[in-house]
């Protein structure tokens, strides 16, 4: 009997210890999210875009030029159209730039979506800095609604002295609109 009772200890702290891990491992689960969106965006890592609010483009460089081309998607769960008004510009690397997208509700009732985004190739992501974008916040339309949102950019010249760079031609600014949960109600 008294040989029982270290052994009932070892599996009581075990199970504990087995416990705290599960519940160690779930909340690394919902922070991981965040955490890597941080990250992504504070290095421009894997095609991230880095976001500056009230960024000023520095100007452009002179000779150097890359062409943006913009893609405009809807999750298949948001009855919205969803287009850019231009689908490709060229731009001088440093320069401001601004771009149109449309969005319409195509449903009989207010719908809230937000746009994800992303930019290929990834190591240009680095180099795209958005100063005002749609996707910084939610976009609430009301049923049939037609809105025109901008987007406002720099490539930083970075990307000119980029050796990894020197063979990109081409940056895509991907978006992806997708509807946000409802919000809860207070009972």
């Amino acid at each position: 009997m008294a040989a029982s009772l270290p052994l009932e200890r070892a599996k009581k702290r075990t199970g504990l210890i087995m416990l705290l891990l599960v519940a160690f491992m779930v909340a690394l689960g919902f922070a991981s999210v965040p955490l890597y969106r941080m990250f992504c965006q504070a290095t421009g890592w894997n095609g991230t875009v880095k976001e500056r609010l009230n960024a000023i483009a520095p100007g452009p460089v002179v000779g150097r030029f890359v062409n943006v081309r913009f893609d405009a998607n809807v999750s298949p769960n948001l009855p919205w159209g969803f287009e850019p008004d231009q689908y490709v510009t060229r731009v001088a690397v440093g320069a401001r730039q601004m771009a149109f997208f449309t969005a319409v509700n195509n449903s009989d009732h207010a719908i809230t979506g937000t746009a994800a985004f992303n930019v290929t190739p990834p190591q240009a992501g680095q180099y795209f800095v958005k100063i005002q974008c749609f996707c910084f916040t939610e976009q609430t339309l009301r049923p049939h609604e037609r809105i025109r949102m901008p987007v406002v950019f720099y490539v930083d010249p970075g990307f000119a002295r980029d050796p990894n760079a020197n063979d990109i031609s081409e940056i895509t600014l991907s978006y992806t609109f997708y509807p946000m949960a409802k919000p809860k109600t207070a009972s």
